[in-house]
């Protein structure tokens, strides 16, 4: 009773403190990998910045990276590794990355840096009214309008030029929209934690577990955005740093969810209550991923079970201990399965 002792034999003793040091180096190795990519990250940030001081205007809408092929020893970010031999047989390099609602391309910064490295070619886009994009949320009425970076950036592909495209969360509806409208120029669409929606869906009727049903929302959220005025149907919405912090981030760092905290903005509504209209002869012929994220508060592990139950995908992967944002909780393990999935012939 009251405080205990173990006492252990000389050898046991030894064996806990040598469990003890690997786990040490373990965490010492892990730490010293997450501050690595963090510059890395970085060093590409400002290399963009430098490059859109120098171009037009096209560049301040998306983050990506120079092709690897075009390093050479002195960069940073290069580590001096050489492009794996198996990417050669990868068709699709490119890899457009779409963030969801209040994100923006920002989100993607270190798995930009991850895909970078190994020789792919990541291009994270800003929807309309997001991240950097100018245009007020409060404008953006359309799913159409809300995914236009993504529509322009399709449109002007070379005729016999495929991408990979990965949208997370509600970008996933922004992927569904491509797919029914380029399905030509996609080789592959993978839904990381993402409103993969049927036809005549909404993109929030995918949420509604968590967050109640539209007509609710519309009549009673404290989270709502008039921006036409208290008179005029809301606009938009956005959720308190508290509640933004259990719903998307609870398995994210404190520098990550600092960095969410001051980047996001309001969710404009409309493209959020659009029902999709997704078509057998186009949507349906395209090659879609799904990636589940098993410790979601905003989409739970069983919301995401019925989606791909529904509208079943070619593949489906799961992330062990991530929250509603993979490219912070666990950049490793998503990016091992983006690597996977684009190799798949």
């Amino acid at each position: 009773m009251g405080n205990g002792f173990i006492c252990m034999k000389k050898k046991e003793s030894k064996d806990v403190g040598s469990r003890s040091k690997r786990m040490g180096r373990s965490q010492r190795k892990l730490l010293a990998e997450e501050e690595l990519l963090h510059r890395q990250a970085l060093s590409m940030a400002l290399h963009q910045h430098q490059l859109s001081q120098r171009l037009d205007g096209s560049m301040s809408r998306r983050i990506g990276s120079t092709s690897s092929r075009r390093r050479n020893l002195s960069d940073p970010f290069s580590n001096g590794k050489q492009v794996p031999d198996f990417l050669e047989n990868i068709k699709s390099k490119k890899i457009i990355l779409i963030h969801g609602a209040g994100f923006g391309a920002w989100c993607w910064y270190k798995t930009i840096a991850l895909l970078d490295e190994v020789g792919l070619i990541p291009i994270a886009l800003d929807l309309t009214g997001s991240g950097i994009d100018v245009s007020d949320t409060n404008s953006v009425t359309t799913l159409a309008e809300y995914s236009k970076p993504l529509i322009v950036y399709l449109e002007k592909l070379a005729e016999d030029e495929k991408v990979i495209l990965v949208g997370h969360s509600s970008g996933g509806a922004c992927i569904s929209y491509a797919l029914e409208h380029f399905p030509q120029k996609i080789s592959k669409a993978i839904f990381l934690g993402a409103t993969m929606v049927t036809d005549g869906q909404r993109p929030f009727d995918v949420f509604a577990e968590e967050l109640g049903s539209a007509e609710r929302l519309m009549q009673e959220s404290q989270y709502l955005i008039y921006g036409n005025g208290k008179d005029k149907p809301p606009t938009g919405f956005m959720f308190e740093k508290q509640q933004m912090k259990g719903l998307f981030f609870n398995q994210s760092s404190t520098k990550d969810v600092a960095l969410a905290m001051v980047s996001m903005r309001p969710i404009p509504l409309g493209p959020m209550m659009e029902r999709l209209s997704l078509s057998s002869e186009k949507y349906g012929t395209g090659r879609r991923f799904y990636i589940q994220t098993l410790d979601d508060h905003a989409l739970s592990p069983d919301v995401q079970e019925k989606l791909v139950g529904e509208n079943p995908p070619e593949g489906v992967y799961k992330i062990k201990g991530s929250d509603h944002c993979p490219f912070f909780s666990k950049p490793q393990s998503l990016h091992k399965i983006l690597v996977e999935i684009a190799q798949i012939p």
